[in-house]
C-alpha cells in the first residue's frame, strides 16, 4: 500500500481537485481478499446489511453495513435503529490504520488533503454494496462534526465515480473510473465536494479477487462526535 504501486500498472496517481487524491492499485491483490472477506462477515446480522432510505421512504440505490457509528440520511448513531436496533458492529483498529495510512500517501501528494495526517482517527466506515444497475446520486458528506478527510477504498467491479465541488450538484465535475484496490481521499478544499457513483461497470473485477458480480465501496471517516451526542442534520444541508 504505497503511492508508488499504481504507476508499476500505468496508472500514476492523480490530484483530481485541490485536496482530492486518486491513488490507483493502492491495495494488492492479498489486501483487496482480506478487506472483501471482512466486507462479507460485516454484512451478516445483527446490524447487518439494508437498504437505506431517505427520511420520506425513498430508498437508495445500494445496500449499506456501518461500523462504529450507524449511518442514516442525515444522522448517527451507535444502533442501527432502520435495521434490527442491535447495536453497531466496531471499527477494527487495522482498518482505521490502513485509512490513517492511506490519508499520509494522499497527503504527501497533495498536502491540502491533512497537513496532520498522522493524527487522523476515523471512527466510523460506511459500506456499500452496489449491484449492476445500482448507483448514488450527488451528495455531501456533511454529518460528520469536523474536517477531518474521507478515505474511499474499491472492490470488485468497476465505476464511474463523479467529483464535483462544494457549490451544488452542478458543472464543473469529473468522471473518475474507480477501479478494484484504488484509494481515493478528499479533505482540506475538497472536504465538502459533492461527488457520487455515476454506474458500475459490470464483469470487470478482477478474477482474482473472487467476486461474481457487483462492487464494494468502504469509505472512513471521523465523526468528530462522542456516546453522549447523536448527530442530525436537516435536508436542507444535503
Amino acid at each position: 500500500m504505497n503511492v508508488e504501486e499504481g504507476a508499476l500498472f500505468g496508472r500514476p496517481p492523480v490530484v483530481v481537485a485541490p485536496g482530492a487524491v486518486l491513488v490507483p492499485g493502492w491495495l494488492g491483490p492479498d489486501a483487496q481478499r482480506e478487506l472483501l472477506e471482512a466486507c462479507r462477515g460485516w454484512a451478516t446480522g445483527p446490524a447487518g446489511l439494508r437498504r437505506p432510505r431517505m427520511p420520506d421512504g425513498t430508498p437508495l440505490h445500494m445496500r449499506s453495513v456501518c461500523l462504529g457509528w450507524h449511518w442514516a440520511p442525515y444522522r448517527y448513531s451507535r444502533t442501527a435503529d432502520d435495521v434490527d436496533g442491535a447495536p453497531v458492529k466496531p471499527l477494527p483498529d487495522w482498518l482505521a490504520e490502513w485509512a490513517r495510512t492511506g490519508v499520509g500517501d494522499a497527503a504527501r501528494l497533495d498536502a491540502r488533503v491533512c497537513r496532520r495526517w498522522q493524527q487522523y482517527a476515523p471512527d466510523a466506515a460506511i459500506i456499500n454494496f452496489y449491484d449492476d444497475d445500482d448507483r448514488l446520486g450527488m451528495h455531501q458528506d456533511r454529518e460528520e462534526d469536523n474536517a477531518a478527510p474521507v478515505v474511499s477504498l474499491s472492490l470488485g467491479d468497476r465505476c464511474v465515480f463523479r467529483f464535483g465541488h462544494p457549490g451544488g450538484r452542478g458543472r464543473p465535475w469529473q468522471d473518475v473510473v474507480l477501479h478494484s484496490g484504488d484509494l481515493f481521499v478528499f479533505g482540506g478544499p475538497s472536504r465538502l465536494a459533492f461527488h457520487g457513483v455515476v454506474r458500475t461497470i459490470p464483469g470487470t473485477a478482477p478474477p482474482e479477487l473472487g467476486i461474481r458480480r457487483g462492487r464494494v465501496s468502504v469509505t472512513l471517516r471521523e465523526t468528530g462526535l462522542t456516546d453522549r451526542a447523536t448527530r442530525h442534520v436537516g435536508t436542507a444541508r444535503n
